[in-house]
């Protein structure tokens, strides 16, 4: 099978000896992951074994079952396990910093989806890390699926040390099927410049650290070479224990990881797949490091389009009706927007202004859509002729925020319905984009820990900007004040933080009209760093950084939204507080044992 990516990882089943097997035995090991930092494929390499590509016509008609979980083998040759990293990966992306309740309920909808492993995150970064961890695998990670009996495998990520290690381990333990996945770099420039090890002492510490992890009482391990794209090839195999024609190999379960450096992500995880790998590693919205990873809803969906007949009858377990509502849920929580044109999830992706494109539309949809919105949970427009506004009712607007993939619950649905009110009253027709601002700034927001109740200003050219704002604390208390200011926001801010007495310096601002007009409502994105902020340890470097906030508000106000926006980041940072990392948790670290 041709290894189409590049770097690697194992889930060990048994006792791993990661030393050069002599011909005819057999590999210590259950998942090999390859991981491509500059995505870029590599066609020369391959690795031998029995499989090979049957014609079409002997495809296997895909179904929906799910084969059960064996950590180092997968009983059906075509199942494709899919291993989500948002919580993690997907976290490092600048600004996207998450709380507890926030990562937990992303779990959440992770399994709902169907994923098979949920990477929780990085347990040793913080403490706030360590406890969402450990919280989302007590929770998700024991909530067994009573018809499939289907239940997630919750993983914790931990560089090659034993403190990492035992960390990951203490996190995940409490899930019903946990894993470690640890890793260390094996390309030259890491190992000289990063690790500043030999290529023998990287082979030592990465075998011990394995049998480790094993030590634990952990039976799904998984090892990967950072950055093997740029490794050397027989140092790779090396530190793999791999051969050509390796006896065992059926034992081992290939994986990708893939980077979107030069936005080839999802087309060398697909590649890898059809040459052998069985799990994908993926996030929501392809967020993460950089340039992001490969997005999971095109893996999926490639597989679910084109997998039968093109792919050689790849499938995977994922619910795709559920992926636009992790879609919106990943975007407001952690503030980074979605691009129109983004495949699948993009609010362009089923849209047509050509006239061409919807006169063919009009006669079959087929003609130019070869995805279904509803296969994702993206119900089309209603053709009754209902135009919402202040006279409708709860049962129209819960039928539209459906079409449009929202799954809430009565009590929100109930908050929605007054907010919607509200805005109804001073616009003639309320507009998707509106319905979206107003799920935005009501559902997908942080704990409360302050809230706005009512505020003030005056601004123009005749004096200074002056802010009154009155904000409720989580215990229900009132409190008031009054700043000057450059501008009405400023002033704002200003009058937020003599209440808070959390100085916070402001990163980011920006501020969008959802529709056309003067009554359009706008949203607010902000981004905050606390003077006191929290830190927390990076996977791939091992440097301390301090977190960053973003807050999202809306209103048909602009300088309420503003301030909505700035609460909201305060809310999430002030989530942090007296959770700050230990100690040993936050300093740098050998990444030898």
């Amino acid at each position: 099978m041709a290894a189409t990516t590049a770097a690697a990882a194992f889930f060990t089943n048994r006792q791993p000896t990661f030393i050069l097997s002599p011909p005819k035995t057999k590999v210590n090991a259950s998942l090999l992951f390859f991981h491509c930092n500059n995505s870029k494929p590599f066609f020369k390499t391959t690795i031998s074994c029995s499989l090979q590509k049957p014609p079409p016509s002997l495809y296997p008609r895909i179904t929906a079952s799910r084969p059960e979980y064996i950590p180092n083998r997968i009983p059906d040759p075509n199942y494709v396990r899919v291993f989500d990293t948002t919580l993690r990966d997907g976290e490092q992306s600048p600004g996207a910093t998450l709380t507890s309740k926030e990562k937990l309920d992303i779990a959440r909808q992770l399994a709902k989806l169907g994923v098979d492993i949920i990477e929780a995150g990085f347990p040793a970064a913080s403490k706030e890390d360590f406890e969402a961890v450990r919280t989302i695998a007590k929770e998700v990670g024991n909530a067994v699926d009573a018809e499939s009996g289907y239940v997630p495998v919750i993983c914790g990520l931990s560089r090659c040390n034993e403190r990492d290690i035992k960390t990951a381990w203490e996190a995940v333990k409490y899930a019903k099927r946990p894993r470690i996945h640890t890793f260390i770099a094996t390309s030259g420039i890491h190992m000289e410049h990063k690790l500043r090890k030999t290529k023998q002492q990287v082979v030592e510490i990465a075998r011990s650290m394995v049998k480790f992890a094993r030590s634990l009482g952990c039976d799904d391990v998984e090892f990967s070479p950072e950055d093997a794209g740029r490794s050397d090839r027989k140092f790779l195999y090396e530190i793999l224990d791999i051969k050509a024609n390796t006896p065992g190999i059926e034992n081992v379960v290939i994986s990708t990881h893939c980077q979107n450096d030069l936005g080839l992500s999802t087309a060398n995880t697909i590649a890898g797949a059809c040459a052998g790998a069985r799990q994908v590693e993926v996030t929501i919205n392809g967020i993460g490091e950089r340039a992001g990873n490969a997005s999971l809803e095109e893996v999926v969906m490639a597989f679910k389009c084109r997998g039968e007949h093109i792919l050689g009858g790849l499938y995977t377990g994922i619910n795709t009706r559920h992926i636009v509502m992790a879609s919106k849920m990943v975007e407001e929580y952690t503030g980074l927007h979605v691009q129109p044109h983004k495949a699948i999830v993009g609010a362009n992706a089923f849209a047509h202004e050509s006239g061409i494109h919807q006169d063919g539309m009009l006669k079959h949809k087929g003609t130019y859509e070869i995805i279904s919105p509803e296969d994702i949970g993206l119900e089309r427009s209603s053709e009754a002729g209902i135009v919402l506004g202040k006279l409708s009712g709860r049962h129209a607007l819960k039928d539209r925020l459906k079409e449009l993939g929202y799954e809430l619950n009565d009590e929100q649905l109930g908050t929605i319905f007054w907010h919607f009110k509200a805005v109804a009253e001073q616009k003639k027709r309320v507009t998707d984009a509106d319905l979206i601002a107003l799920v935005s700034d009501e559902v997908f927001q942080p704990e409360v820990v302050w809230k706005l109740l009512d505020m003030q200003v005056t601004c123009g050219t005749l004096g200074l900007s002056t802010a009154t704002v009155k904000l409720m604390d989580a215990n229900g208390e009132e409190h008031v004040a009054c700043s000057t200011g450059t501008g009405p926001v400023d002033s704002a801010y200003k009058a937020v933080d003599l209440i808070v007495k959390e100085p916070a310096t402001l990163l980011e601002y920006s501020m969008n009209a959802v529709t056309e007009g003067i009554d359009a409502i706008a949203t607010t994105r902000v981004l905050i760093r606390g003077e006191k902020s929290q830190l927390s340890t990076h996977a791939s470097t091992g440097e301390t950084v301090k977190r960053t906030f973003s807050g999202t508000g809306a209103g048909m106000d602009i300088v309420v939204s503003s301030v909505k926006a700035y609460i909201g980041a305060l809310n999430k940072m002030l989530g942090f507080k007296d959770q700050l990392p230990a100690k040993d948790s936050v300093e740098r670290t050998s990444v030898s044992a």
